[in-house]
């Protein structure tokens, strides 16, 4: 008998597949151009308010770690920098006066991050647009509350499907 797994496997090449292959990878590159708006709407709140001294990646890093205090694989593993060169930016922004680094009390070898006042500053701001948009997306948007429920259990489920199948190499 076979698993399930192998039978959905097996069915890939059905032609029943295709409308659910082409509604797959839409929702791939809505993925994508999602992330890419949210940073171009970060850029253009920064850019109203005559602010050119951090980007749009690094106000979202910023606002990601907001009170935490973290290492830079921490930012990774957590997914809260979706970059690929988290050092640079780090390294920029402690650079810049927005990231505390100080060397870890426990391990010598590990740099903990935090932001200070500058850093909470461009949190706040980011905060701000983020609580501006929750209050206007009904309105604005046409997006209720169920919307964003429905949205937010299918996006859990796909990152479950992808983490199954790096973990379990499907």
């Amino acid at each position: 008998m076979k698993s399930q797994a192998a039978r959905i496997v097996e069915s890939d090449t059905a032609p029943e597949a295709a409308p659910a292959t082409g509604s797959y990878l839409e929702a791939l590159h809505l993925v994508e151009r999602l992330h890419r708006r949210l940073l171009d709407v970060i850029k253009d709140e920064f850019e109203r308010r005559g602010r050119e001294d951090v980007n749009s990646v690094q106000a979202l890093l910023l606002y990601n770690i907001g009170d935490k205090e973290l290492t830079a694989s921490e930012l990774r593993s957590k997914g809260y920098y979706l970059g690929s060169n988290v050092s640079y930016n780090v390294k920029k922004l402690v650079e810049a006066g927005f990231l505390h680094h100080a060397r870890s009390k426990l391990d010598r070898r590990s740099v903990r991050i935090s932001l200070t006042n500058k850093g909470h500053e461009v949190h706040e701001i980011i905060r701000g647009l983020y609580e501006k948009h929750a209050r206007t997306i009904q309105p604005i948007g046409g997006i209720s509350t169920d919307d964003f429920g429905r949205l937010n259990m299918a996006l859990g489920r796909l990152e479950r499907f992808w983490t199954d199948q790096i973990r379990y190499k499907l």
